[in-house]
């Protein structure tokens, strides 16, 4: 192979999400010093020139590397944890990384209520408070009730759900999203009450019932309040809710906070609902989320996603 074309093959192996370490084995482990000298040359997105006309890496592409490199082992170590400790550690990242309120709702109404209890004892044992501390003393603005409320909530898991107190409730969110201009939705006493307490049967049942009143979905209607689309989204139709956010991180150029939603949502569904998220997948997006993952990711990072999303098929 002709080093133009070892240049161009190894600029492949850096883009995407992950690394291809064979393509950097294959070719870089037989370099000479002229022909690393070429690649410099010849990559000058990766490398600058100074004023001084000395040659190095840019501090920017040496960082998203270095990210690159992580993505195998974050993965492997988020999949080795116990779920508990797996999701305080999330938790504790989403808090201190933005804060993300879409992983912190996403923990707090995709998991069982056990699954719920087990990570906030994990976040106290790890870290020393609270997660529902450190969401009231991080989190400003309206969106703090309705995380605390979240992630304290221990909902009822049986079978029994009342249509009539259903059918109720739905007019009442019906309401508050129609009177939103006045005051939004999740101000709503009762709106924070019905979404952060109820069964996720019931739920789904006052989803049934909204779309007979107002003709529309629940979480259509909730587009201009992104929290509360997400609960409900989580609540509801988690399938619809993951496909969304994997495709999202699996396009080109998104940030680096985005691209690490691929980990987190493939790691924590693998096991859950993996087989539903393809399905709507493909019925959503035209493809399958395994061939997304083949065009996108590299190397050993891309054989274990492809891994982890295989086993929905078992």
């Amino acid at each position: 192979m002709a080093v133009s074309d070892e240049i161009g093959a190894l600029t492949r192996a850096f883009s995407g999400l992950g690394i291809d370490e064979k393509s950097l084995i294959s070719i870089l482990g037989k370099w000479h010093p002229e022909q690393r000298n070429s690649f410099r040359k010849g990559t000058r997105n990766f490398f600058i020139e100074d004023e001084r006309q000395f040659e190095r890496w840019d501090d920017r592409h040496i960082i998203q590397l270095e990210r690159e490199f992580l993505r195998f082992k974050n993965a492997m170590l988020l999949w080795t944890m116990h779920p508990w400790e797996r999701d305080a550690r999330l938790a504790k990242e989403a808090l201190y990384k933005g804060p993300q309120y879409g992983v912190l709702i996403e923990i707090a109404c995709t998991r069982s209520s056990e699954e719920l209890l087990g990570a906030r004892r994990a976040y106290h044992s790890l870290f020393e408070r609270s997660i529902e501390e450190e969401v009231a003393s991080r989190v400003g603005g309206i969106e703090r009730k309705l995380l605390v409320a979240l992630l304290s909530s221990y909902r009822y898991e049986g079978p029994r759900v009342n249509e009539e107190i259903a059918k109720t409730e739905a007019k009442t969110l019906c309401n508050a999203i129609k009177n939103a201009g006045k005051k939004p939705a999740i101000e709503e006493e009762e709106v924070l009450r019905i979404l952060t307490t109820r069964s996720k049967l019931h739920i789904k049942a006052v989803y049934k019932h909204y779309k007979e009143i107002s003709g529309k979905y629940l979480d259509q209607d909730l587009d201009a309040e992104l929290g509360l689309k997400e609960t409900v989204q989580c609540l509801c139709l988690p399938q619809t809710y993951f496909s969304k956010v994997l495709d999202d991180a699996l396009k080109t150029s998104v940030d680096e906070i985005t691209k690490e939603t691929v980990t987190r949502v493939i790691v924590t569904r693998a096991d859950a609902d993996m087989k539903q998220i393809k399905e709507e997948y493909h019925q959503k997006y035209g493809a399958t989320l395994s061939k997304k993952i083949e065009d996108v990711a590299n190397g050993n990072y891309r054989e274990f996603l492809l891994t982890l999303v295989a086993r929905g098929d078992q």
